[in-house]
C-alpha cells in the first residue's frame, strides 16, 4: 500500500513538577529550600529523511505522543528532561495544520527539519523562590502543559522529471528501461496506482531524478480518476515528459490524448501548464510511430521525439534533450 496523505494528532511531553522540599541535616541547624526544578517535556519533530518514500509508518497509529518531563527532586536535583520524539517523513511532505488549514513547514530537502509541537516547560522547584525576604519559600510551580496539534501530512514526489500520459503511454516501460525502477507494468489501463522514482544516469557526472505518475484521464481537475491524486505529484517536477501512444488500445485519437491532458493540467494550475514540456511518440517500432511523431511536429511547430522502449530507439536522444531543457530551467531559475 502507497500513502501520500493522512491526519494525525501529535502531542509534546508536559514539563514535569518542580520539587517542595527544605534540607533535613543533622549538623546543618539551619536548612533552607533544596526542591529542584522538573525537567522540560519532549518536543515532536518531524524530519525529511531519504529513503522514506510514503506515509504508510501512519497508518496504524494516529497519535504520537512525546515523553514527559521528570518531577524534580530533593537536594536540588532538575528533573530529567523527556526524550523529544522524532517522526521520519519522505522529502516532498507537505505539513498543514488540520483545523485551520495553513501550511505549517514544506520539508523539501533531506535532513530538514520542524518542531511541529513544543514541549512542556518544567516546573519550578521551592528553591528558584528563596531569596533575602523570603527565606523558606513553600510555593512550587507545575510544569507547562505541552503543545497539542492535528496535522495534515501531505506527499508530493520530489522529482526533476515528471512523466505525462493517459494509462498505457509507456511511462512505466520508459522508467524502467532508463533506470533501475521496476514499476508494474501490463497491458491494462491503471498499471500504476502510485508513483514511482528513478534515478536516470546519463553518465558519470550526470543524472537525474525521473517520476512515472499515475496516469491521467479527462475531468481529472475535478477529481475524476485518479485526478487530485495525480495531479498533486506532477506538481513539483521540475520539467514535464509526455508520452504519446500512437495507437491507444481504446480507439481514441493520439492528438485528442495529448489536447486532453494538456487541458487538466491548465485547469489544475496554470504555472503547471506553463512548465516546459518535451514530447515523446513512443512505440515506435509500429507503422504508425513514425507517421503520428511527424503528424505532431508539423501540429506543434517545435521538435517531438520518437523512442521505444522495446528496441532503445530514441532513448538516448530524449534523455540528452532532458538534461539540455533541466539546465535551461536551471538558468532561468538563477535569473527569476
Amino acid at each position: 500500500m502507497f500513502l501520500d496523505h493522512i491526519e494525525i494528532e501529535v502531542e509534546a511531553g508536559s514539563g514535569g513538577q518542580g520539587c517542595f522540599s527544605f534540607r533535613r541535616e543533622k549538623f546543618v541547624p539551619k536548612g533552607g529550600p533544596d526542591g529542584g526544578d522538573g525537567g522540560n517535556g519532549g518536543s515532536v519533530i518531524l524530519q525529511a529523511e531519504a529513503g522514506v518514500d510514503h506515509l504508510n509508518a501512519f497508518v496504524h497509529q494516529k497519535h504520537w505522543r512525546a515523553e514527559r518531563g521528570k518531577a524534580g527532586g530533593p537536594a536540588n536535583r532538575k528533573g530529567r528532561n523527556g526524550q523529544d520524539l522524532l517522526l521520519k517523513v519522505p522529502p516532498g511532505t507537505l505539513i498543514r495544520d488540520a483545523d485551520e488549514g495553513f501550511v505549517i513547514k514544506d520539508l523539501t530537502q533531506e535532513g530538514e527539519q520542524v518542531i511541529i509541537a513544543q514541549g512542556g516547560r518544567g516546573g519550578f522547584g521551592n528553591t528558584h523562590f528563596k531569596s533575602s525576604t523570603n527565606r523558606a519559600p513553600r510555593q512550587t510551580t507545575p510544569g507547562q502543559e505541552g503543545e497539542s496539534k492535528r496535522i495534515l501530512l501531505e506527499l508530493k514526489v520530489i522529482a526533476d522529471v515528471g512523466l505525462l500520459g493517459k494509462p498505457n503511454a509507456g511511462k512505466s516501460t520508459l522508467l524502467s528501461r532508463v533506470s533501475r525502477a521496476r514499476p508494474e507494468i501490463a497491458n491494462y489501463p491503471f498499471t500504476t496506482k502510485y508513483p514511482h522514482l528513478g534515478m536516470v544516469q546519463v553518465d558519470l557526472e550526470r543524472s537525474f531524478v525521473m517520476a512515472d505518475i499515475p496516469g491521467l484521464i479527462e475531468g481529472a481537475h475535478q477529481g475524476a480518476g485518479l485526478g487530485h491524486e495525480f495531479l498533486r505529484h506532477i506538481e513539483r517536477a521540475g520539467i514535464l515528459v509526455h508520452l504519446v501512444e500512437p495507437e491507444p488500445l481504446d480507439g481514441t485519437e493520439a492528438w485528442e490524448n495529448y489536447q486532453a491532458i494538456r487541458h487538466e493540467i491548465s485547469m489544475h494550475s496554470e504555472e503547471l501548464g506553463a512548465r516546459p514540456e518535451l514530447v515523446a511518440i513512443t512505440k515506435q517500432d509500429l507503422p504508425a510511430g513514425k507517421v503520428v511523431r511527424e503528424q505532431f511536429e508539423e501540429k506543434l511547430g517545435r521538435k517531438v521525439w520518437g523512442i521505444s522502449a522495446v528496441t532503445g530507439e530514441g532513448l538516448n536522444q530524449l534523455l540528452r534533450a532532458i538534461l539540455h531543457t533541466l539546465d535551461e530551467q536551471t538558468k532561468v531559475d538563477s535569473f527569476s
